[in-house]
């Protein structure tokens, strides 16, 4: 039963993964560490249950409880989730016009509404028209690596 749980609450992870990637790399980091204390009989089943049942809640919400109210949209969430952990992984944060390396939640919400203003119909799978989202994440980022892997991000969104 247990191996069974597991199973769903990593396809529900994988199956979403492409979304956010920092968020659920985190849930799966998270799950690896609960299977790890079952298989070597660290938890008792009662309190691994409720450690799977806690995650799964977490998978399924696709946010932390200390997520800014700012973020209220899943591809803002995903922006700040990528782009803070980013910076955590030794890669520099990205900046734009005049902000600071830490001000995570105002360059999500200048992505998003940057990509929102400038995006146009039908746009994935065009490239031309995806070099006009790309024009609007440099003129943000002004990196072009960092550029690339956030439109990854930008193009799984189904907002945008």
């Amino acid at each position: 039963i247990a191996e069974t749980i597991e199973n769903n609450v990593r396809s529900k992870i994988i199956k979403e993964q492409l979304t956010d990637p920092a968020y659920f790399e985190t849930m799966s980091a998270l799950l690896d560490e609960i299977i790890a204390a079952r298989k070597a009989k660290a938890i008792e089943y009662e309190a691994y249950l409720k450690r799977i049942a806690e995650l799964a809640k977490r998978v399924e919400a696709g946010q932390a409880e200390d997520t800014p109210e700012q973020l209220n949209t899943p591809g803002r969430r995903a922006l700040y989730n990528n782009l803070r952990a980013g910076s955590r992984a030794g890669q520099p944060a990205a900046t734009y016009a005049g902000s600071t390396n830490d001000d995570t939640v105002a360059r999500s919400r200048a992505i998003d509404e940057a990509v929102k203003r400038v995006r146009p119909d039908s746009w994935r799978g065009h490239q031309a028209r995806e070099n006009t989202i790309k024009q609007a994440l440099f003129s943000l980022l002004q990196d072009a690596a960092e550029v690339e892997r956030i439109f990854l991000i930008v193009k799984q969104q189904r907002e945008y």
